[in-house]
């Protein structure tokens, strides 16, 4: 068995009310989900409503209405599945490359990031919530919290450092690179190369400063 198991975030929330036991209602809420990260994409999240997204979801207002309560949180569910969905991609990443040095983790993982921003519906304008709320994910956590915990469990068997010393360092580096990004993004709608390789450089000498380059 490989030594990076796939974390799974542990949100304290969930904002179904209540779960599709069937597959043709996981199937139905999928597409509620879908649906939204396209509009999300077309009109933003202001202008979402939960009429929009059930008519684009070909399903009832009524249908959307079993599942989630509000539009936040259909949002709330669609920015879940995309942090399991980066949270597996890490852990598969990683196990792939077996890197050697902390600058290959890093490059996994901001370009899962990046990736995720130019080619996953919606997430360009919601990211991981903030856009929504900064507990979006978790009303006892921020976001980035979510992100870091998560990414910790990834990361602690390859590192030999306090479980506590980890994830301050995770921390400092995850909003390094947040706030980097985030300019590249503003700079260019397929993120600036120039700021994303700073930002890769300047969280990889920081991580090395902290744990060593291998």
């Amino acid at each position: 068995m490989s030594d990076i198991q796939a974390a799974k975030p542990q949100a304290e929330t969930t904002p179904l009310r209540r779960q599709p036991v069937q597959q043709r209602s996981a199937k139905r809420v999928e597409q509620m989900l879908d649906a939204s990260a396209q509009l999300i994409d077309e009109l933003g999240y202001d202008a979402l409503t939960t009429t929009l997204i059930a008519k684009r979801a070909g399903v009832a207002v009524g249908s959307l209405y079993q599942f989630f309560p509000d539009k936040r949180a259909v949002v709330q569910a669609l920015t879940q599945r995309n942090l399991e969905r980066f949270v597996a991609s890490v852990s598969e990443t990683l196990n792939e490359l077996a890197p050697e040095h902390w600058w290959d983790v890093v490059d996994s993982i901001l370009d899962i990031y990046l990736a995720m921003h130019r080619e996953v519906p919606g997430f360009s304008k919601v990211h991981f919530g903030d856009v929504v709320d900064r507990q979006l994910l978790d009303e006892t956590r921020d976001n980035n919290a979510v992100i870091v915990d998560a990414l910790t469990d990834i990361l602690s068997a390859r590192i030999p450092s306090p479980l506590d010393d980890i994830r301050f360092a995770l921390t400092i580096a995850n909003e390094t690179a947040d706030a980097l990004l985030k300019l590249a993004f503003r700079r260019d709608p397929r993120g600036d190369e120039r700021i994303v390789a700073e930002a890769k450089s300047v969280v990889k000498g920081y991580l090395a400063s902290k744990f060593g380059e291998a």
